[in-house]
């Protein structure tokens, strides 16, 4: 009897037949050689049941009927892609073996687990777990294929996860949707992030903003020009400055101290999702799940780098030979001068900065492969600029400096000058062609005060310490403190990644990384989530939190439930997540642990005074209901504690959101149509497509992903407001999108 391979998605499928069964059959759903099968899964293919499949008395929402804990939890397929599954029953019955091939990672590990028990398969179990799709990396794969029970502690904390979230979303959405007659999606993830958004909101709104002044000194020694700022405490009296700013003018001066210390910038660590998601963000406005997207297509259609999904920045010893084959394979391409100057000393295994295998968990961090890339879009050459460029930057030197501090006195008063002297560029020569790259700040606030102090210069810098100095000039600079500032997708990533903490210690934030909200590849889906469901809305790049947002996170803290709200606690929650893949935690205890949290909340929600329905309205992107297939922005008060379940309309292709909503939008603007626009999996389309409407607008438009506000905007406005747009020929500019055609939905910009 043949193997059966299970690949997570059809892609993945073909490009492991082709490397290890090239003669095989493609029978469109599968490829058959002489020694395995190969098929796949689509995504989820099974899912957890909604609550009506427990009882059909669920079908009405009710706070009486709450907490819903299914003693087992049902699992049914999803009837999108039900065909598939059953291709994959057939084939099963064909094999004696399978190969769990979906992606390795937790959530990989989970599909396969999902097919594996709604089946019944039985077969002995093998696990291929490769970071990259070249040829090479799946034949070796293979020749090291892992028993599949090794992995079993890994699909346990998989499996918690997902009944986790189902217990936490299905009574904690339920119970505040009933209690406040409003459509309100509650999570386990998401909205601990909602509440550090909310919270920062807060921060900003509380802001009161205080004048101040700083007295930049200007000094000459000789021919040599320095400046210098004042040091003692913040002036917020003007006259005090401008008296002591006269006191010191044109004044004879005296070096105090001078001290000269040489310093090194290593190049900064390779990436891990997180961070290529918080950089493409500053510098390409990419959205989390654009920058996502786009690294998975660069993995598994081009294969030029390797698994996106890794929460590690470092490598281990087997990953440094990888590298220098691809360091050997980027010759010849754009990067070939840069190659040329590599020196591949610098990467080897004793390098701590690059090879540190205690940090390296299920996969190591994103590297390119040996592939030359070729077909890139713009926005996938731009993403793996950014990846190539990091990689390169490790087989250079360190940027070096001198440093030079000199205190300056003039009248009794004391002026500090800094000056960074460049001697060499070091690893920077990668981005020399490109716009400065700033240094990250690692001191927050004291570090961002200090950098108005220090001068970063190409040339010789030098000045006698016993010489003769004048103060010049002395320029007051009047200044306002400036309020915290609003997340963007970057930031907020940033602090989900350390669970809210302001940690601006690498090495700290580091070991914050197993309790932070969420995974790097469930981190985007959260932020996209809270767009749906109107909570969030965007300003350009700035994270707003809507009415609606707001008005939740007042519940729930109101209801007594700040454990809900807290981003450190549902850290630890993924912390313990991670110890049971480990095996040194126990998933029932973890599991316990969530019903009774679940029930707390309905017992704290049943307590609770209704909001009034003016409480939640405002400038908010379309309400969602947690009900499948809820297509209705209303739900029906019965008057007995219970919500009646919004009818069900048809929308074209309209995808659920992670716990059953598909969203309603507006009215579809073509004319006499009368016809409702829903969000689908690529675009918004009519319900009335079946009746020939054709009206669509896709979801990715002139380099932007667009939100549910901007398509309404587009739909009863005609157009959005100014965002960044991307051209199709590639240019970057500013404008507006227009509606160009009322009946199809085409769009152009203005």
């Amino acid at each position: 009897m043949k193997t059966l391979i299970i690949a997570e998605k059809p892609d993945m499928g073909r490009n492991i037949a082709a490397a290890i069964e090239p003669k095989a059959k493609n029978m469109r759903s599968h490829l058959e050689g002489e020694q395995y099968i190969i098929t796949w899964a689509i995504g989820h293919l099974i899912e957890l049941a909604e609550p009506d499949h427990y009882d059909e008395k669920y079908k009405k929402w009710n706070i009486n009927h709450l907490p819903i804990i299914p003693s087992e939890f049902k699992l049914i397929p999803n009837p999108r892609t039900y065909d598939q599954l059953k291709v994959i029953a057939e084939l099963a019955k064909k094999c004696n073996q399978l190969v769990n091939a979906c992606d390795a990672g937790r959530e990989g590990q989970h599909i396969f687990s999902l097919i594996q028990r709604h089946l019944g398969l039985n077969q002995p179990v093998k696990r291929l777990w490769i970071s990259d799709l070249t040829s090479e990396t799946i034949r070796n794969g293979f020749a090291t294929l892992k028993d599949g029970a090794e992995y079993e502690n890994l699909t346990r904390a998989a499996r918690s996860r997902s009944e986790a979230d189902w217990l936490i979303g299905m009574n904690g959405s339920r119970a505040f949707t009933t209690k406040h007659n409003v459509l309100l999606s509650v999570g386990r993830v998401q909205t601990p992030v909602l509440a550090l958004i909310y919270d920062r909101q807060k921060q900003i709104e509380a802001f009161s903003s205080l004048k101040f002044y700083e007295l930049e000194g200007h000094f000459a020694q000789g021919e040599i020009p320095y400046r210098g700022m004042w040091q003692g405490e913040r002036f917020t009296d003007g006259e005090k400055v401008a008296a002591l700013a006269a006191k010191v003018k044109g004044k004879p001066a005296r070096i105090q101290s001078y001290e000269v210390k040489e310093t090194k910038e290593f190049p900064f660590k390779l990436y891990d999702l997180t961070l290529l998601q918080r950089e493409a963000n500053g510098k390409y406005a990419f959205s989390a799940k654009k920058t996502l997207d786009t690294a998975q297509a660069l993995y598994e259609k081009h294969k030029v780098i390797s698994y996106p999904r890794t929460n590690s920045n470092y490598v281990t010893e087997q990953n440094i030979p990888d590298m220098h084959k691809a360091l050997n394979a980027l010759q010849g391409t754009a990067y070939h001068e840069l190659v040329q100057g590599a020196n591949r000393n610098l990467v080897h295994i004793n390098n701590k900065f690059i090879c540190n295998p205690t940090k390296v968990e299920d996969h190591h961090a994103i590297l390119p492969t040996n592939k030359k890339a070729s077909g890139l879009s713009p926005d996938e050459q731009k993403l793996y600029d950014l990846i190539v460029r990091r990689f390169l930057s490790q087989f250079y030197p360190p940027a070096a400096y001198k440093v030079h501090t000199v205190m300056t006195e003039v009248e009794q008063e004391l002026f500090k000058t800094t000056v960074k002297e460049l001697l060499s560029l070091g690893w920077k020569v990668i981005y020399a062609d490109q716009k400065k790259e700033k240094a990250k700040a690692t001191k927050g606030k004291e570090k961002e005060e200090e950098e108005d102090e220090e001068v970063e210069v190409s040339e010789p810098f030098s000045i006698d310490a016993n010489g003769d100095v004048a103060c010049t000039d002395a320029i007051v600079k009047e200044k306002d403190t400036q309020p915290p500032k609003h997340f963007n997708e970057g930031t907020l990533l940033k602090a989900m990644e350390s669970a809210g903490k302001q940690i601006e210690d690498e090495e700290l934030r580091d070991a914050m990384k197993d309790s932070g909200l969420g995974t790097p590849a469930t981190r985007a889906a959260t932020i996209e989530r809270l767009k749906k469901v109107g909570y969030i809305d965007m300003q350009g790049k700035k994270i707003i939190l809507t009415q609606k947002g707001r008005m939740v996170v007042e519940l729930i803290r109101g209801a007594g439930i700040e454990l809900l709200t807290s981003p450190e606690m549902t850290g630890q929650w993924e912390r313990r997540l991670n110890e049971i893949s480990r095996g040194t935690a126990s998933d029932d205890q973890f599991m316990h642990n969530v019903k009774r949290f679940a029930t707390l909340i309905v017992d704290k929600v049943r307590k609770q005074a209704r909001a009034s329905k003016t409480d939640f309205e405002g400038e908010n992107a379309p309400e969602t209901s947690g009900k499948r297939g809820a297509a209705s922005t209303k739900t029906v008060s019965r008057g007995d504690g219970s919500t009646k379940a919004p009818a069900k309309k048809k929308a074209p292709a309209a995808k659920p959101t992670s716990d059953g909503a598909s969203t309603f939008i507006a009215t579809c603007p073509r004319p006499g149509c009368g016809g409702s626009l829903f969000m689908g999996r690529k675009g918004y389309g009519c319900s009335h497509y079946k009746e020939g409407c054709g009206f669509v607008i896709w979801k990715e438009s002139f380099g932007r992903s667009l939100t549910d506000t901007q398509v309404q905007a587009l739909v009863q406005k005609g157009k959005t407001t100014k965002l960044k747009l991307v051209l199709a020929d590639g240019t970057e500019t500013d404008g507006k999108i227009v509606l160009k055609d009322v009946a199809t939905g085409a769009l152009g910009t203005e």
